[in-house]
């Protein structure tokens, strides 16, 4: 049966890197709308963009999509969520999938099959995605998050560390990965059960998440199971930076 779920799409004006980068153009779309659009195509019974600013609105809304304003102090995209499924009256058992504002090439499929992986999950609160890394240069990585998962495929622990640690692989030589060392690299998409968006902001952050600048950490911290789906290979890449932005006009021009 057809998993039912929604799509939240969070889309900060301010960015750091590339201010103004959901409105940057990619073949004449804004970027948000070329989200919008990947997120249409992915079988959501809505999608909905949430922002803090009156240009990605006028912008979203220009292209016939949904847009919930929200506030513009909120610390995380989790944050933003919440808002957005309380102000619109959603159930509990609710799935709702976070999708980047600045994934104009997410698969449609990818987002489904992670709602999917939530609902197969009765016990789970959140599910997202994670695929093998096979780089040293990743796994050394700060940037790079790991995930290590237990026998059920949720996550045991997040980190920007090299994790899990090859202990004898590694004493002489750290240029290669061991053949067999299970490595994931973390796909920052994530499901959620709308009744855990609701008191996600009132949890107390875990003392690991500051240090490790990952809030999913929070949930694991509480105790809330996050179900992690396996991929065979990486996703496309996001818009971090205006290389970035480069790479994907080049892909859409070439389509």
């Amino acid at each position: 049966m057809r998993t039912a779920f929604r799509v939240v799409v969070p889309a900060r004006h301010a960015s750091t890197r590339l201010p103004g980068k959901p409105l940057a153009d990619i073949a004449g779309k804004p970027m948000v709308v070329r989200v919008l659009e990947r997120a249409s195509a992915a079988g959501a019974s809505e999608v909905w963009i949430a922002t803090d600013h009156e240009g990605v609105r006028d912008a979203v809304l220009a292209a016939g999509g949904k847009v919930q304003m929200t506030r513009a102090d909120h610390p995380s995209g989790t944050d933003r969520l919440a808002e957005v499924a309380t102000a619109l009256g959603w159930a509990d058992d609710d799935i709702v999938v976070n999708v980047q504002g600045d994934e104009p090439l997410i698969d449609p499929a990818l987002i489904a099959a992670v709602a999917s992986a939530l609902a197969d999950d009765a016990d789970a609160a959140i599910a997202t995605a994670a695929h093998p890394i096979h780089a040293a240069d990743e796994m050394f990585n700060p940037n790079v998050v790991k995930v290590v998962c237990d026998a059920r495929e949720r996550a045991m622990y997040f980190s920007r560390a090299p994790i899990p640690w090859a202990r004898d692989a590694w004493a002489d030589t750290r240029q290669a990965l061991p053949p067999e060392l299970p490595v994931l690299r973390h796909v920052g998409l994530y499901a959620y059960r709308v009744g855990f968006l609701k008191r996600y902001a009132s949890l107390t952050p875990a003392p690991v998440e500051h240090w490790e600048a990952l809030e999913q950490l929070r949930a694991l911290w509480h105790g809330f199971p996050i179900r992690v789906l396996r991929l065979d290979a990486a996703p496309a890449a996001g818009v971090d930076t205006l290389e970035d932005l480069i790479r994907v006009r080049a892909v859409f021009s070439a389509g």
